[in-house]
């Protein structure tokens, strides 16, 4: 056997062992996902949930007004709350895979966009998302919380969310509360509604 064919087999094993690790990945994701390091796995965690938030858990502090105020907001408000929170939703949208997942590309969180009004800039939008485990519990008690059901029962609606603060500090820098004026930002503020736990249509 040439050494180019050995090459080639190594390779081609190699590929084939890091597809099957990542199916198996993908279809038992665990709730640390994929991460090299402890914080990492410990935001991952926080992100995967499932646990309900209890009464003794909510904020009642937290509204989109207060979410909204500008300034540094890093250390504004704590992970280890819920909140529950009223806003006009812009859009419905799935997130890419991501490491928390597994990079799962059909165990996707899903992006709910809420501001105080229709036609608010990106730089005002909050965002609150729907976890693959969240979504399952809700299938479960026999809620369809997929992208397309989603988009077409809460666009242009006021709605109430509840669920897990999460600060997602990896989009602090495109958030107007962090980096105000950047031309980037894409939403008003890193901190999140991540797992939602609660969708309550008002409106």
């Amino acid at each position: 056997m040439s050494s180019r064919t050995r090459t080639f087999l190594l390779v081609s094993v190699a590929v084939a062992l890091l597809i099957a690790v990542w199916v198996v990945l993908t279809k038992n994701c665990p709730s640390a996902g994929i991460a090299l390091t402890s914080r990492a796995r410990q935001l991952h965690r926080l992100k995967n949930r499932t646990a309900l938030p209890q009464a003794a858990d909510f904020d009642s502090r937290i509204t989109l007004a207060e979410i909204l105020k500008p300034g540094d907001d890093t250390h504004r408000w704590s992970t280890d709350r819920a909140a529950r929170i009223q806003g006009e939703v812009i859009d419905v949208e799935n997130a890419g895979p991501e490491a928390t997942n597994c990079f799962n590309p059909w165990g996707r969180d899903i992006h709910i966009l809420i501001a105080t009004r229709k036609g608010a800039s990106k730089s005002e939008h909050v965002v609150l998302e729907v976890t693959p485990p969240i979504r399952d519990w809700a299938a479960q008690q026999g809620m369809d919380w997929s992208e397309k059901t989603l988009q077409a029962q809460l666009v242009g609606r006021w709605c109430e969310f509840e669920g897990w603060l999460y600060f997602d500090v990896g989009h602090a820098e495109e958030s107007e509360n962090i980096a105000p004026g950047n031309p980037e930002n894409w939403r008003a503020t890193a901190w999140e509604i991540h797992p939602i736990t609660k969708i309550t249509v008002l409106r």
